[in-house]
Protein backbone atom coordinates (compact mmCIF):
# COMPACT_ATOMS: atom_id res chain seq x y z
CA UNK A 1 0.00 0.00 0.00
CA UNK A 2 1.30 3.43 -0.97
CA UNK A 3 2.00 5.40 2.21
CA UNK A 4 1.48 8.74 0.40
CA UNK A 5 -2.24 8.19 -0.23
CA UNK A 6 -4.21 10.60 1.95
CA UNK A 7 -7.75 10.35 0.61
CA UNK A 8 -10.04 7.50 -0.34
CA UNK A 9 -13.52 7.40 -1.83
CA UNK A 10 -15.54 4.86 0.15
CA UNK A 11 -19.16 3.82 -0.28
CA UNK A 12 -21.47 4.60 2.61
CA UNK A 13 -22.10 0.93 3.38
CA UNK A 14 -18.38 0.41 4.11
CA UNK A 15 -18.13 3.19 6.71
CA UNK A 16 -18.32 2.62 10.45
CA UNK A 17 -21.50 4.01 11.96
CA UNK A 18 -19.62 6.60 14.03
CA UNK A 19 -18.29 8.29 10.88
CA UNK A 20 -21.76 8.44 9.36
CA UNK A 21 -23.08 9.99 12.57
CA UNK A 22 -20.30 12.58 12.56
CA UNK A 23 -21.33 13.51 9.01
CA UNK A 24 -24.96 13.78 10.20
CA UNK A 25 -23.91 15.99 13.09
CA UNK A 26 -21.91 18.23 10.73
CA UNK A 27 -24.98 18.58 8.52
CA UNK A 28 -27.19 19.50 11.50
CA UNK A 29 -24.72 22.11 12.70
CA UNK A 30 -24.46 23.62 9.19
CA UNK A 31 -28.14 23.59 8.29
CA UNK A 32 -29.83 24.21 11.63
CA UNK A 33 -27.13 26.23 13.39
CA UNK A 34 -27.36 24.11 16.52
CA UNK A 35 -24.54 23.52 18.98
CA UNK A 36 -22.12 20.59 18.81
CA UNK A 37 -23.60 19.26 22.06
CA UNK A 38 -27.13 19.30 20.63
CA UNK A 39 -26.08 17.80 17.30
CA UNK A 40 -24.11 14.96 18.87
CA UNK A 41 -26.97 14.20 21.25
CA UNK A 42 -29.46 14.07 18.36
CA UNK A 43 -27.35 11.63 16.32
CA UNK A 44 -26.28 9.56 19.33
CA UNK A 45 -22.49 10.00 19.56
CA UNK A 46 -20.17 11.51 22.13
CA UNK A 47 -18.66 14.95 21.61
CA UNK A 48 -15.19 13.41 21.80
CA UNK A 49 -16.03 11.14 18.84
CA UNK A 50 -17.34 14.14 16.95
CA UNK A 51 -14.21 16.22 17.55
CA UNK A 52 -11.97 13.28 16.71
CA UNK A 53 -13.46 12.84 13.22
CA UNK A 54 -15.21 16.13 12.34
CA UNK A 55 -12.55 17.23 9.85
CA UNK A 56 -12.10 13.78 8.34
CA UNK A 57 -15.48 13.02 6.78
CA UNK A 58 -17.67 14.92 4.38
CA UNK A 59 -20.29 13.91 1.85
CA UNK A 60 -18.80 13.36 -1.60
CA UNK A 61 -21.17 15.82 -3.26
CA UNK A 62 -20.22 18.74 -1.00
CA UNK A 63 -16.70 19.16 -2.31
CA UNK A 64 -16.65 18.15 -5.95
CA UNK A 65 -17.74 21.27 -7.83
CA UNK A 66 -15.07 22.24 -10.33
CA UNK A 67 -13.50 18.80 -10.15
CA UNK A 68 -12.91 15.99 -12.59
CA UNK A 69 -14.21 12.56 -11.67
CA UNK A 70 -12.96 9.52 -13.58
CA UNK A 71 -14.86 6.29 -13.18
CA UNK A 72 -14.92 2.90 -14.86
CA UNK A 73 -18.00 0.84 -15.59
CA UNK A 74 -18.40 -2.77 -16.51
CA UNK A 75 -21.55 -3.09 -18.57
CA UNK A 76 -23.47 -5.48 -20.76
CA UNK A 77 -23.02 -5.19 -24.51
CA UNK A 78 -26.54 -3.94 -25.16
CA UNK A 79 -27.57 -1.48 -27.87
CA UNK A 80 -28.30 1.93 -26.33
CA UNK A 81 -26.72 1.31 -22.92
CA UNK A 82 -23.81 3.70 -23.55
CA UNK A 83 -26.36 6.26 -24.69
CA UNK A 84 -28.28 5.85 -21.41
CA UNK A 85 -25.10 6.38 -19.39
CA UNK A 86 -24.23 9.53 -21.35
CA UNK A 87 -27.82 10.76 -21.05
CA UNK A 88 -27.60 10.39 -17.27
CA UNK A 89 -24.44 12.54 -17.21
CA UNK A 90 -26.22 15.13 -19.37
CA UNK A 91 -29.28 15.14 -17.06
CA UNK A 92 -27.02 16.26 -14.20
CA UNK A 93 -25.42 18.97 -16.39
CA UNK A 94 -21.91 17.56 -16.11
CA UNK A 95 -19.41 17.84 -18.96
CA UNK A 96 -17.91 14.68 -20.45
CA UNK A 97 -14.18 15.15 -21.00
CA UNK A 98 -13.13 11.68 -22.20
CA UNK A 99 -14.84 8.42 -23.13
CA UNK A 100 -13.08 5.13 -23.70
CA UNK A 101 -15.02 1.93 -24.32
CA UNK A 102 -13.36 -1.41 -24.85
CA UNK A 103 -14.46 -3.97 -27.39
CA UNK A 104 -16.95 -6.28 -25.64
CA UNK A 105 -15.62 -9.65 -24.55
CA UNK A 106 -18.14 -12.34 -23.64
CA UNK A 107 -20.91 -9.75 -23.84
CA UNK A 108 -19.32 -7.32 -21.38
CA UNK A 109 -17.55 -4.02 -22.16
CA UNK A 110 -15.58 -1.63 -19.98
CA UNK A 111 -16.23 2.07 -20.16
CA UNK A 112 -13.99 4.73 -18.68
CA UNK A 113 -15.47 8.22 -18.36
CA UNK A 114 -13.87 11.44 -17.19
CA UNK A 115 -16.53 13.96 -16.21
CA UNK A 116 -16.07 17.63 -15.34
CA UNK A 117 -18.30 18.62 -12.43
CA UNK A 118 -19.45 22.17 -13.14
CA UNK A 119 -21.04 24.72 -10.78
CA UNK A 120 -24.35 23.95 -12.54
CA UNK A 121 -23.98 20.19 -12.07
CA UNK A 122 -26.49 18.57 -9.77
CA UNK A 123 -25.59 16.16 -6.97
CA UNK A 124 -22.68 14.19 -8.46
CA UNK A 125 -22.99 11.34 -5.98
CA UNK A 126 -26.63 10.92 -7.03
CA UNK A 127 -25.55 10.94 -10.69
CA UNK A 128 -23.06 8.15 -10.02
CA UNK A 129 -25.65 6.21 -8.02
CA UNK A 130 -28.20 6.49 -10.84
CA UNK A 131 -25.65 5.36 -13.43
CA UNK A 132 -24.73 2.42 -11.22
CA UNK A 133 -28.41 1.39 -11.05
CA UNK A 134 -29.02 1.43 -14.80
CA UNK A 135 -30.05 -2.01 -16.11
CA UNK A 136 -27.00 -3.59 -17.74
CA UNK A 137 -24.43 -1.75 -15.59
CA UNK A 138 -22.68 -4.48 -13.63
CA UNK A 139 -20.05 -2.51 -11.76
CA UNK A 140 -18.96 1.11 -11.23
CA UNK A 141 -15.79 2.24 -9.54
CA UNK A 142 -14.50 5.77 -9.04
CA UNK A 143 -10.87 5.81 -10.18
CA UNK A 144 -9.98 9.38 -9.32
CA UNK A 145 -11.21 12.78 -8.32
CA UNK A 146 -9.00 15.74 -9.15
Amino acid sequence: MDENIKYYVVKQKALPEVLLKVAQANRLIETKGISVADATEQVGISRSSYYKYKEDIFPFRDNVKGKTITFVLSMDDEPGLLSLVLKKVAEFHANILTIHQTIPVNGVASLTLSVDILPSTGDSSKMIEEIEQLPGVRYLKILSRE
